[in-house]
Parts: structure tokens; C-alpha cells; sequence
């Protein structure tokens, strides 16, 4: 009878309020759940971290904003579109406050089209709407990007990145010809829509 008076039996608890016990194993389990999460957090930082180092990104190309005009890729006369030996065309065209340069592109439609930018004072954007044409071009790098018109057409170029006061009119445009007509319009080795 002494042992019944030491252990008294556990009286239930009122509706609503859980026991000590249950609140323990709870807490655990969400403890255990966010030590899981945070690992499993951190191995992804850490993986892509090493596998930036052992992969940088493609296409990390550096150049000169303040000479680039004036020799190599990006001089002056080379900018615009040029068709290279497999038929391809390959546009060239540098981002400066408050214009493209060349204002306007002119490109052949189903021919693959390789787009080389770069700035010569800020950051800019370039866009083609309606299309998969959408990067950053930062100064001292140089952007690339591929596409493939699939029909003529003219496509507004905005700068898409605040660059400047200007920014608003800071428009170029791409036209595209049918493919058959292009050698016609570019006899030359560069074209732009200026050379019409």
C-alpha cells in the first residue's frame, strides 16, 4: 500500500494539452528534420562552389573596354555581321551609353546566328523579344550568344539594364532576311542595315 501512496497513477490530462513526452519527440523530430535540411543545404554550397572552381562557366572572355575600337574583334570596321566559312553568321556589336553599335544588324533567317557583344563604359542588357536572346554585357567581357530566326522579320533590340539617364532610348533592331537574299545584300565581308 506504501508503494501505491509514493507512485500515484498519471491523471489524464485536460483536452488540448499535450504531454511532456510528446513535446520532446516532437521537438526532436523537428530538430533532427532542420540538422538534415542545413546539411543537406551546405553539401549543395559546397558542391557547386567546387564544381565552379573545377568548371568555371564557358565562354569567360576578357577584353580591353578602353582599346577594344580600336584593333582586334571588335575595331570599328568589324562590327556588324560577317558569314563564316561553315555559313553561319557571326554579329558583332558593342553596347555604349546610349546606343548599339551597329544601330541596326542584318541577319539571314534559318542560318545559325552567333551574337558577340561587349560594352565599352557600363552594364547593359540585350534583348530580342519573342525570341531566346537575353544577356548582360559587362565591360571588359564579351558576350555570346546563339539563336536561329526561323523567318523574316524585324526585331526591336532594347537595352534591357539600367544603364544611364539615356537608358529609355537606348534601342537597336535586328533584321532578319530570307536566307536566299542575304549573299545579295552583303556583298562585302561585314553588313549592317546601313550598307543597304
Amino acid at each position: 500500500m506504501a508503494e501505491a501512496q509514493n507512485h500515484p497513477s498519471p491523471q489524464p490530462l485536460p483536452d488540448g494539452i499535450v504531454s511532456a513526452t510528446v513535446v520532446a519527440r516532437t521537438e526532436k523530430s523537428w530538430l533532427v528534420l532542420m540538422v538534415g535540411l542545413l546539411t543537406l543545404f551546405m553539401a549543395i554550397v559546397v558542391g557547386s562552389t567546387i564544381t565552379s572552381a573545377l568548371h568555371p562557366p564557358s565562354n569567360v572572355e576578357t577584353i580591353d573596354p578602353v582599346t577594344s575600337h580600336l584593333k582586334g574583334e571588335f575595331a570599328e570596321s568589324n562590327l556588324g555581321t560577317a558569314q563564316e566559312p561553315d555559313g553561319s553568321l557571326t554579329a558583332r556589336v558593342v553596347a555604349d551609353q546610349y546606343a548599339f553599335v551597329p544601330y541596326c544588324v542584318k541577319l539571314a533567317a534559318d542560318t545559325p546566328v552567333k551574337f558577340r557583344l561587349t560594352s565599352v563604359d557600363v552594364v547593359h542588357g540585350f534583348l530580342l523579344p519573342a525570341t531566346n536572346v537575353n544577356t548582360m554585357v559587362v565591360p571588359g567581357y564579351v558576350a555570346e550568344v546563339r539563336t536561329r530566326f526561323a523567318r523574316p522579320g524585324v526585331y526591336s533590340m532594347p537595352c534591357n539594364e539600367f544603364c544611364g539617364n539615356g537608358h529609355h532610348g537606348m534601342w537597336a533592331r535586328v533584321v532578319v532576311v530570307p536566307k536566299q537574299e542575304f549573299p545579295a545584300l552583303a556583298p562585302t565581308e561585314r553588313s549592317s542595315c546601313v550598307q543597304q
